[in-house]
């Protein structure tokens, strides 16, 4: 069936319209054009991150938890400037489960490799067990998903083709659901990579009154020896642990080989290390930053002695502090300057790949069109609603920079009184500015909700009333709508602030100031919504453009 937002198989010259190009705004920007780049390289929430080389050309991928379309695909030349191309996970499994709000559950810290000719993604869902998803174009259709082992508790699958045909994994262990964390094991996989065939063995215990927390484990061989890079310490002020030995199931000495030091890089730690065709080693990793996410650096990574030395060591004691500027890794060529792409039109049948739904995507959540926009119609909520914890067609995209403006032009489309629909800053807690028809009119409202997980009520207030743009006849009863641009402008601290306007020219500040915070182990988000009361029907909002600025 043409039109339904999952179709994941792209054309990347076809993702979008040329119209789009006047509004292609780089809100973070990596590369400064002289052969010399900042950090983040990535300032968007790309969690967890692993990355694979093949050839001159680098895939990266990322935790997605219960968001879908999963596992996001970027692409780069120069691991500097990065571009999505895909995704690699249509729904998460199992999908009856996750066609619900699952928040915080779901793809956790997957790991990407090639291995003749396949490229391959490990992933462990805590409460399902370890996944695993297969292809030859990493542009195209990604198999559908296998489970690899099934259980509660196994996270941060990493596989190991070793040099005699055997196949292993290491994986760690959630606490809040195996009851015990902070260790690594190692299993074998059968030749296929599809299943465990052997009992799983501790390689590294982190209940050592150091290495607590040790997990999200990177599994490599060089040199005659097995490594596992794997970041300890928790995610806000950790460390990056590697651990090497001789055998692959240890016993294995560690170090700790990149530390947050004297710089203002906390955490620097949980990512995936890459050799170029220059014969240079790089490693890709994240660092935790609130409401923005888990953005990421790019650090240089050196061998000394067979141990990796990773970011500028100094003082020569084997561990590095991360960069924020250093010079971009060695290519023949210069490529260009890219980011993710952040403002869409809406003027083909293919979501862009920015935009993520809370839950599986079903057809009752919307449609793309051939006719320039996009339609969500109304979540219908809940007998005893509360708060949008519980609304899975949210289309929401990552925070792209530590400032930027979003506007959306909206037409918002009612029969009953309640139908609700508008722009939203998501996470534990979250703000909305939207309209909601009462009556003849539509009222402009702004709901602020703190520690949703909680259950906590919305404080909703209204802001202005204002007149239908269109009334018409449609069946039994009369249909409203009213045209709208809602803008949010994202200073430092991730502050937010709404704005309105009926003719896209002038706008009017709207509501209260909103500090964002991050959802459940991923960053907050922005995109647009609609909800209907219980028990009655749909209404919905039709976006024609969702741009973003500086």
């Amino acid at each position: 069936m043409k039109g339904l937002f999952f179709i994941l198989s792209l054309s990347v010259c076809s993702l979008f319209h040329p119209a789009m190009a006047q509004y292609r705004s780089e809100v973070w920007v990596s590369d400064e054009g002289n052969g010399m780049y900042r950090n983040p390289v990535l300032h968007a929430d790309y969690s967890d991150p692993d990355v694979c080389a093949v050839g001159e050309d680098y895939f990266l991928t990322a935790s997605s938890f219960n968001c879908t379309p999963g596992l996001p695909i970027l692409h780069s030349k120069d691991l500097v400037n990065w571009k999505i191309v895909n995704y690699a996970l249509k729904k998460v499994e199992p999908v009856e489960y996750y066609n619900e709000p699952r928040h915080g559950k779901g793809v956790w810290a997957p790991s990407i490799r090639f291995h003749e000719g396949m490229y391959y993604i490990y992933w462990g869902d805590p409460d399902f067990g370890i996944f695993m998803v297969k292809t030859r174009d990493p542009y195209g259709e990604w198999d559908a998903p296998v489970l690899v082992k099934a259980g509660k508790g196994m996270i941060d699958p990493c596989p190991l083709w070793d040099d005699d045909g055997r196949v292993y994994l290491a994986h760690a262990w959630a606490g809040s659901r195996a009851k015990f964390n902070s260790v690594l094991t190692v299993c074998e996989l059968n030749k296929e990579g599809t299943a465990v065939i052997s009992d799983p063995v501790l390689v590294f215990d982190g209940n050592d009154g150091v290495n607590h927390t040790i997990e999200g484990a990177k599994f490599y061989k060089r040199n005659g020896f097995y490594y596992l890079f794997a970041p300890a310490g928790g995610v806000v002020s950790g460390w990056q642990l590697v651990m090497r030995s001789k055998d692959v199931y240890g016993p294995y000495e560690a170090r700790i080989v990149m530390a947050q030091g004297k710089t203002d890089i906390n955490g620097p730690h949980q990512g995936g290390w890459v050799d170029t065709p220059a014969g240079e080693s790089w490693f890709l990793h994240f660092q935790d930053k609130g409401a923005y996410g888990r953005v990421l650096h790019l650090n240089p990574m050196k061998w000394i002695n067979d141990w990796p030395v990773i970011g500028v060591d100094k003082d020569g004691d084997g561990c590095g502090d991360p960069v924020s500027r250093y010079r971009k890794p060695k290519t023949d060529k210069t490529y260009p300057i890219e980011t993710p792409v952040e403002s869409d039109e809406f003027d083909t049948r293919k979501l862009g790949l920015q935009w993520e739904w809370h839950a599986n995507y079903q057809d009752v959540f919307g449609f793309t069109t051939n006719m320039g926009y996009a339609r969500i119609y109304g979540h219908e909520l809940s007998p005893h609603f509360k708060n949008f914890w519980e609304v899975p067609n949210l289309l929401m995209q990552k925070f792209p920079a530590e400032e930027f403006t979003a506007t959306a032009k909206l037409k918002v489309s009612a029969k009953d009184d309640g139908q609700l629909s508008g722009l939203i800053i998501m996470g534990w807690d979250y703000s909305w500015i939207g309209v909601e028809k009462q009556g003849e009119k539509f009222l402009l409202k702004q709901a602020v909700c703190k520690d949703a997980e909680q259950g906590n009520l919305e404080q909703v207030s209204t802001l202005a009333v204002l007149e239908p743009s269109r009334k018409f006849e449609a069946g039994l009863f009369p249909n409203y709508e009213r045209e709208i641009y809602i803008r949010v402008h994202v200073d430092k601290g991730a502050y937010c602030r709404f704005s309105y306007s009926l003719d896209g020219k002038k706008f009017t500040e709207a509501g209260t100031l909103f500090k964002a915070r991050q959802g459940k182990w991923i960053g907050a988000k922005v995109g647009m919504f609609s909800v209907t009361p219980h028990g009655k029907e749909r209404g919905w909002v039709d976006v024609d453009w969702f741009r973003v600025e500086k």
